[in-house]
């Protein structure tokens, strides 16, 4: 068993059930999420017995920086990570005013077959387990010499499509023994699995979820993301606003736009209607194009246009600001790339 992917309170169990202590749960907890301790026997606190004891049937899981990318037109850092069974899995490090925000992947690759994504054209390989999502926190925090401040769960894969691992990763990233990460500093993206969207919303913990929409309309999106065949807009909708109402926390909905495609009047006007009664805010993304969907990258104007739109409706939105555009950093398109290379 990996112990970094042990919550603090399964941690104090274990020490119980080996007939010591709970603070040694504390202890080897902050060796491993706040001094990124990578070794059992590196722990000089435990006698030699105990650390031979644990190392019987646990380990502290490791991944390694397979490849490391600077984009030169501004502070962002784009990381390939090897997993010990040799998958490769990435992550984006941002620079902002306010600190360092890290986008991580939650899965190796993912099922949900959204057109325009590049990490799903291999489909899911398999769930990433909570000890290779902390990690990839800590290996760019060590890399780089920082302290992450802000996680975004948008990498590879759909994190509502791992739920129990997810949430031991944020109760692990959150707790006042580790990283301390408030629940407030992190979101998570979801193409709209409703039942999980339930779930969370009962979870009670006030992060920001972000909902890919990119169309207004069920056939449309469908056409997009085939998630929305399962779950229409009303049953969507009708969660979110669950959501809202036990977390008090305002949704944000990610919106590729694709030229003339879903940037119209009438979308905007949908929208409107859709988000009525909702905290909530929109954000707009160009498309990023890849071989596989045969739509460009939207002019400037045409972003700008859209966004106009929605805010003459009384719609909050902005335009998210490009980073990393010359070291592939939008979701999948590196690792893809790399996978490619490989083959």
């Amino acid at each position: 068993m990996e112990l970094n992917s042990i919550t603090y309170e399964l941690l104090s169990n274990l020490f119980v059930s080996l007939g010591e202590k709970k603070y040694r749960a504390e202890q080897l907890f902050k060796f491993m999420h706040q001094q990124n301790g990578k070794s059992i026997q590196d722990l000089n606190l435990f006698s030699k017995d105990l650390r031979d004891t644990l190392s019987l049937n646990h380990k502290i899981d490791s991944i390694k920086i397979l490849h490391k990318y600077n984009s030169k037109l501004d502070d962002t850092v784009k990381y390939l990570f090897l997993m010990e069974d040799n998958n490769i899995i990435e992550g984006v490090v941002m620079k902002y005013t306010h600190g360092y925000s890290m986008c991580i992947s939650t899965q190796v690759g993912c099922k949900m077959g959204c057109s325009f994504c590049a990490s799903t054209k291999e489909g899911l390989i398999r769930n990433l387990k909570v000890s290779e999502m902390v990690n990839q926190i800590y290996m760019a925090e060590e890399d780089q010499n920082i302290r992450i401040s802000n996680i975004v769960l948008m990498g590879s894969g759909e994190p509502l499509d791992n739920y129990e691992n997810v949430i031991s990763f944020i109760r692990i990233i959150n707790h006042e023994k580790g990283r301390n990460i408030s629940l407030r500093n992190i979101a998570l993206s979801t193409c709209g699995i409703v039942p999980k969207i339930y779930e969370l919303a009962d979870e009670m913990m006030p992060i920001t979820l972000s909902i890919s929409l990119h169309s207004p309309f069920d056939d449309k999106r469908a056409e997009i993301m085939p998630i929305a065949k399962k779950y229409k807009l009303k049953d969507l909708m009708k969660s979110l606003k669950y959501y809202y109402e036990k977390t008090n926390r305002r949704i944000t909905f990610e919106y590729t736009v694709i030229e003339n495609v879903n940037d119209g009047e009438e979308e905007a006007r949908e929208i409107a209607k859709l988000l009525n009664g909702l905290l909530a805010h929109v954000n707009l993304i160009a498309l990023n194009p890849i071989k596989e969907f045969d739509k460009q990258r939207p002019s400037k104007k045409s972003v700008v246009l859209f966004q106009e739109k929605l805010i003459r409706l009384g719609i909050q939105t902005t335009i998210r600001a490009e980073k990393g555009s010359d070291i592939s950093a939008s979701c999948g398109q590196l690792r893809r790339g790399v996978l490619n290379d490989l083959i």
